[in-house]
């Protein structure tokens, strides 16, 4: 019964433990729920709190944006509007200045108007006037053409009648008429012979004083403007070396180094006793150049073989070339003359190397080319056709080492493949009197080319050809019946010619003077000019004795 009772109490204490933690768990989840519903409105709360928040700062963001960007058209359309007033000032002034413009060049144009009006009445006057002239000229002709009828029947008359008085006259004197005219001519000529040669002499002496006196002009103001060092003898070039054993490098074993440069350069190497220098032999300065370069450039390089050789002789080739063409352009630009073909340029830096009787024929060349242009400038001519004249005259001396025919051949042919003027053409092809001078640059041309070559120190002669050139004038001299002597005097540029007074008398000195003159300007190739003095002398002697 206990321990029912006990089971029972343990039964009911075990139900209301269950009932219990129910009641707890119910209690539990209901609060749990109520704070998480409570949490749930909360977040919800923050939720739209933030987002109302975020929707205003994007409202006053948006407004800020809005105002600004009305600010900034605001800004821009006023600035457009600015630029577009000032570019239509600026337009509106333009038109006006051209208005004004327009408006000027319509006040010429009736003013042009005006005066071509005037002209036009002129004109219509004159054709008026030469209308009626040409019909009194018409009217007059018909008068001088009846006249001239009548002359040319007093001519026939008259014509007849002389040759009656001609067939008279020679039945008279049993001579034709021209055995007549052959006789008084030589008696005429024996007669007047004297003072003919007396006239001549008047009018030469007249011309040359003149002449002289515009020459010594000429020359002064040419040669005041111009100066050109002597001359040089140019036939062989020295190649200095460091020492005498570079002698035998160039020479090489058994001769290669040496057989190779000569067979390449085309010149003529001369190794001697001379210390320290090598002689380049050659008749083309061209060639001569060019070797003496390249053994300067072997010597600073110090590898010397054929192959070396023959390497180092093209680069200089190649560099030579080039500065050829840079002396051409520096010679055209010192003489300040207009573009000329590039191709021409390359053989007026050849002129460099060329020398003609120990005379550099570049310079020679720029002296003739400035003493032209002073000479044509003086006598009212073009100095810049003049001076191109004097530069180019000498150029076909550029090639004619290397190719047949006469350097005034080479040189014309060279002016026309190059399109030079006329005028150029012939002066190069007339400065020496091959061809006939058409124009009067020839003739300044030729001038200053005999006076760069003449003056003292411009080119060296040989003894040789100097003493055949005294002896043919001295020849010339004694040819004449009654020359007692002669003398070459001043390196043949003054001749005195001695004659008998009694076979020769002062007329006919005057007379020898001029034919000595005309035979030496013919036989002999005289560089500048030749004073030929005739001296007549009589002297009397008496001898008192006691």
């Amino acid at each position: 019964m206990k321990t029912n009772l006990i089971l029972m109490s343990t039964g009911a204490t075990a139900g209301l433990s269950i009932a219990i933690t129910f009641i707890v768990t119910a209690l539990i989840a209901g609060v749990a729920f109520y704070f998480y519903h409570r949490k749930q409105t909360n977040n919800q709360f923050k939720v739209d709190k933030e987002a109302n928040k975020i929707i205003t700062d994007a409202n006053n963001k948006a407004s800020e944006i809005i105002s600004n960007a009305e600010k900034e058209a605001k800004s821009k359309g006023e600035e457009i509007k600015a630029n577009f007033l000032h570019e239509f000032d600026e337009k509106k002034a333009y038109l006006n200045e051209a208005e004004q413009k327009i408006v000027a060049k319509q006040d010429i144009l009736d003013k042009k108007e005006l005066v071509l009006d005037k002209k036009e009445e002129s004109l219509i006057t004159k054709e008026n006037i030469l209308e009626e002239r040409k019909i009194d000229l018409d009217n007059q002709f018909k008068t001088v053409s009846d006249k001239q009828q009548l002359l040319d029947d007093k001519k026939v008359e008259l014509q007849n009648r002389i040759d009656e008085v001609l067939s008279q006259l020679e039945k008279v004197s049993h001579m034709s008429i021209d055995e007549a005219k052959d006789e008084l001519m030589k008696r005429v000529e024996e007669k007047e012979v004297k003072k003919i040669a007396l006239y001549k002499e008047q009018m030469e002496e007249q011309a040359q004083n003149e002449a002289e006196d515009r020459a010594k002009t000429l020359l002064a103001l040419s040669l005041e403007k111009y100066a050109q060092e002597v001359t040089t003898e140019h036939s062989t070039s020295t190649v200095g070396l460091p020492n005498d054993e570079m002698k035998g490098r160039i020479i090489g074993r058994e001769g290669r180094n040496i057989k190779s440069m000569e067979q390449l350069f085309g010149v003529s190497l001369i190794i001697d006793d001379t210390p320290e220098t090598i002689t380049v032999s050659c008749f083309d300065p061209i060639r001569r150049e060019k070797a003496k370069l390249t053994l300067e450039a072997l010597i600073k390089d110090g590898r010397i073989q054929p192959g070396r050789i023959e390497e180092l002789y093209q680069k200089i080739s190649t560099e030579f070339d080039e500065s050829l063409k840079r002396i051409g352009e520096q010679t055209i630009f010192k003489l300040g003359l207009p573009r000329i073909s590039p191709n021409l340029l390359i053989y007026i830096g050849r002129l460099k190397y060329r020398t003609s009787y120990g005379q550099n024929v570049l310079d020679h060349s720029i002296q003739v080319a400035y003493l032209s242009s002073v000479m044509a400038s003086e006598l009212g001519l073009d100095p810049i056709l003049a001076k191109r004249a004097g530069l180019l005259h000498d150029i076909g001396k550029s090639i004619d080492c290397e190719m047949e025919g006469s350097h005034v051949q080479l040189g014309r042919d060279l002016a026309k493949k190059y399109g030079e003027s006329d005028e150029v053409i012939n002066a190069i092809e007339s400065h020496h009197g091959d061809v006939e001078k058409k124009y009067l640059i020839s003739e300044i041309v030729t001038a200053a080319d005999t006076l760069s070559a003449a003056r003292p120190g411009a080119r060296s002669e040989t003894l040789e050809t100097y003493i055949k050139r005294l002896e043919a004038i001295e020849d010339i001299c004694k040819s004449y019946d009654g020359v007692q002597s002669s003398y070459a005097l001043q390196s043949g540029r003054d001749v005195r010619v001695m004659v008998v007074p009694e076979k020769i008398s002062d007329e006919d000195a005057k007379v020898i003077a001029s034919q000595i003159k005309d035979r030496i300007e013919n036989e002999v190739n005289i560089p500048g000019q030749i004073k030929i003095t005739v001296i007549r002398e009589m002297r009397a002697v008496e001898i008192a004795k006691k």
